[in-house]
């Protein structure tokens, strides 16, 4: 195996490929990830991103294998506000949203006290044009936000409040969100959880409270680690965001950030968050085959607009 950056500036994916065509089977690479897994790891937590290139994973059930040799304990999305769907086993399409749309940088379920440590990402057809998954390390991005924002997020926290649909209306519906249409099961969920939940005549109103910076469970490093700036009622601008509040009110929309006593959280302080991910984004083209591992807690991630079919896959752990 041969490692190297894309950019040597930015160190962010460190890139691995086999030395020998010879090699770059899924067997061969199996057989590599069982005994180099430590030494993995370590790059993984070093550098917040491992791409593997080159290698011939060709399918779901290809790149699931090669998932669960790195970490066996896959995870379901139940609780999670993004679209996707289940393509096998605890695999999933990534976020379908509209192509010509940008998914700002994120952490994965960081609006819940319980999400995954490590994301994997399977490009299984590039598009024509765009389409990366942008990434940026969270410890970068910690000394580009404002440290008065920071201080506020440590000390409030961050609540994450949603009015979810029972089949028609603004966002998911309830059954979407938390894969089931059972009610019991949903409110079980809730409760290991930490939900604030409630069933309402339109669906079913949640709230979460969890913390907006949080240390490394194996390094120790402080991070920034919510998404406020997608939950808020700003994040696709002014004119959405009046238009919503005229149309709803405030207490019945699909989505809303406040900090976790309730106070609101100031636009102008999102924009300053929104300026910092900007600043420390990482964006490469995806090759077909290419199988992106991240560290979920050092590691932000979002996708470009694109043009022409896109097929990216995704498993958590």
């Amino acid at each position: 195996m041969k490692a190297f950056f894309l950019n040597e500036e930015e160190q962010l994916p460190l890139v691995l490929e086999s030395e020998s065509d010879n090699d770059s089977s899924v067997e061969a690479l199996s057989q590599w990830i069982f005994s180099e897994r430590d030494w993995m790891e370590q790059q993984l937590l070093k550098y917040a991103a491992v791409l593997l290139r080159g290698f011939a994973v060709h399918s779901a059930g290809d790149f699931e294998r090669i998932c669960m040799l790195i970490d066996a304990q896959l995870l379901n999305y139940a609780g999670g506000d993004s679209p996707r769907e289940s393509v096998t086993g605890k695999v999933y399409t990534s976020t379908e949203y509209p192509a010509h749309l940008e998914i700002p940088l994120h952490n994965e379920l960081s609006y819940r006290r319980v999400y995954p440590h490590k994301l994997f990402f399977f490009c299984e057809q590039p598009p024509q044009q765009g389409g990366e998954t942008s990434i940026a390390d969270c410890r970068k991005l910690m000394l580009s936000i404002d440290s008065d924002i920071i201080k506020r997020v440590e000390e409030k926290q961050v609540a994450y409040i949603q009015n979810l649909h029972d089949g028609w209306g603004f966002g998911k519906s309830w059954q979407q969100t938390f894969e089931t249409d059972d009610r019991d099961t949903v409110e079980q969920h809730c409760r290991n959880t930490g939900i604030e939940f409630r069933w309402t005549d339109k669906g079913l109103w949640t709230r979460s409270v969890c913390p907006g910076v949080i240390d490394h469970p194996v390094t120790g490093e402080s991070v920034w680690f919510n998404q406020a700036d997608l939950w808020h009622v700003s994040s696709r601008g002014a004119a959405y965001a009046q238009k919503m509040l005229k149309v709803l009110g405030e207490d019945a929309l699909p989505s809303n950030a406040t900090y976790g006593d309730g106070t609101p959280i100031k636009t102008e302080e999102l924009d300053q968050v929104r300026r910092a991910y900007r600043a420390t984004e990482v964006v490469n083209p995806w090759q077909r085959g290419d199988l992106l591992i991240l560290d979920n807690v050092l590691a932000a991630h979002g996708r470009k607009s694109f043009q022409g079919p896109r097929r990216v896959l995704v498993a958590m752990a």
